[in-house]
């Protein structure tokens, strides 16, 4: 496809005729919608050679995509950006002393990686949904309850918990006394949610504790949650369930120690007894064994939230530029160049997830009309006509057009037989 007189632009080609290739004339005159087609076709071709070892062939077509790529175009040249990076530090970790000295004063700095998510938050409306709807299955669930108990998987932003302490704050029957559980690795995050959170709740007037819990989701001792008798419990988890789902093959890979896997964790839950549980997940395959199955799944998904940002913010934004590298680039990296226990991103769809949450001993629960209709109502207000809402196997499925992205779905405790 799209070829010049005399010369192949294809790098499946022979590695002799492929060496010889000089592409940097006719691709600098490709149209867009041709330059990302190609751009499609050479991460496929130079996933195909990652996936076969076939390094020489992957270095030449990463090349190729060099000069059509660039994380300030549109799109797809975003995309492929992020993708060639990716597929490039796979062909790294062929050399793992390479690897390791390459990326050795790398420092993560979670300041920056909240700041990022909180953008991320802000300037697209899937976030504000699914907090929103998980709120409101929450306090519908809560009906009645006089002490209410906030299990918070992934904390770090109390914008959510804030919104439910007024909803909570409002019932005609008065507020219950709320306790909310957050579980993060940083304590800094947590003293910065508890001081947030309590001044909301003390100038509502609502009987509030927090309970920070310092620890790794997959390190989690659950005693350190100190649920307590006759309080009705409700377990939040946006977009963090999945960073579960390595197996115990997948630890053998990397020679760590499995800790708590999936299957450990619900069971963990159930044992709870929670009378909600409410679960927001990227709506897409990313969790197969084969590079290859991974590569062509994400890159749809991902040009898809790309595209997103696209409707949104300038493509000379600063901050669609900070939520691509160091959110959305990071994401895709994990994805495709991480195995075993390392690859943390293992996104699968709403389907998968409910079976899971079935044989873990949950009975789904429909989220409402009300919650339905609040959340068309926030997608109104970006007036973006991309946004769509579906209800899907009991949940709802947030899509770009008709691409799906996230899902949000509900559970309760069901008593084993």
């Amino acid at each position: 496809m799209f070829q010049e007189d005399g010369a192949s632009s294809s790098v499946t080609s022979s590695p002799h005729s492929t060496m010889s290739f000089s592409p940097h004339p006719w691709l600098k005159e490709l149209k867009p919608e041709e330059r990302g087609l190609y751009l499609i076709h050479l991460l496929i071709t130079c996933a195909n050679h990652v996936a076969s070892n076939n390094l020489e062939n992957a270095n030449i077509a990463l090349d190729q995509i060099s000069h059509l790529a660039s994380p300030e175009g549109d799109t797809m040249q975003r995309i492929a950006s992020y993708f060639s990076e990716a597929l490039a530090d796979k062909i790294l970790r062929h050399w793992p002393g390479v690897h390791k000295a390459f990326h050795s004063t790398r420092v993560a700095i979670v300041a920056e990686e909240i700041l990022v998510r909180k953008m991320f938050f802000e300037f697209l409306p899937i976030m504000k949904v699914a907090s929103l709807m998980s709120n409101q299955a929450i306090v519908e669930a809560m009906e009645g309850e006089k002490m209410v108990h906030v299990i918070d998987l992934n904390a770090g932003e109390p914008s959510q918990w804030r919104a439910l302490i007024q909803d909570l704050s409002a019932r005609p029957e008065g507020p219950p006394h709320l306790r909310i559980t957050g579980i993060h690795q940083e304590k800094e995050v947590l003293d910065h949610m508890g001081h947030v959170l309590s001044e909301e709740a003390e100038k509502l007037d609502l009987g509030f504790q927090f309970n920070p819990v310092v620890s790794k989701l997959e390190n989690l001792d659950f005693d350190k949650l100190r649920v307590k008798t006759g309080e009705a419990v409700a377990i939040s988890s946006i977009l963090h369930l999945h960073t579960l789902l390595a197996s115990d093959d997948d630890f053998n890979l990397t020679s760590q120690k499995a800790s708590h896997n999936l299957d450990y964790f619900l069971s963990a839950l159930w044992g709870l007894s929670p009378k909600v549980i409410v679960v927001t997940e990227q709506d897409s395959d990313h969790n197969g064994k084969e590079l290859m199955e991974r590569v062509s799944e994400s890159l749809y998904f991902y040009a898809a939230l790309f595209d997103c940002l696209e409707s949104t913010l300038p493509r000379g934004s600063i901050e669609r530029l900070r939520i691509e590298k160091m959110l959305l680039g990071e994401e895709i990296k994990n994805i495709i160049a991480c195995e075993g226990a390392e690859r943390k991103e293992r996104h699968e769809k709403l389907e998968k997830w409910c079976q899971r949450f079935d044989l873990a001993g949950f009975v789904n629960v429909p989220l409402s009309y009300y919650a339905l209709l609040q959340a068309k109502r926030v997608l109104q207000t970006y007036k973006c006509d991309g946004y769509k809402i579906k209800e899907e196997n009991g949940g709802v499925v947030i899509c770009w057009h008709d691409r799906p992205l996230f899902s949000t779905s509900a559970w309760r405790f069901r008593r084993r037989r």
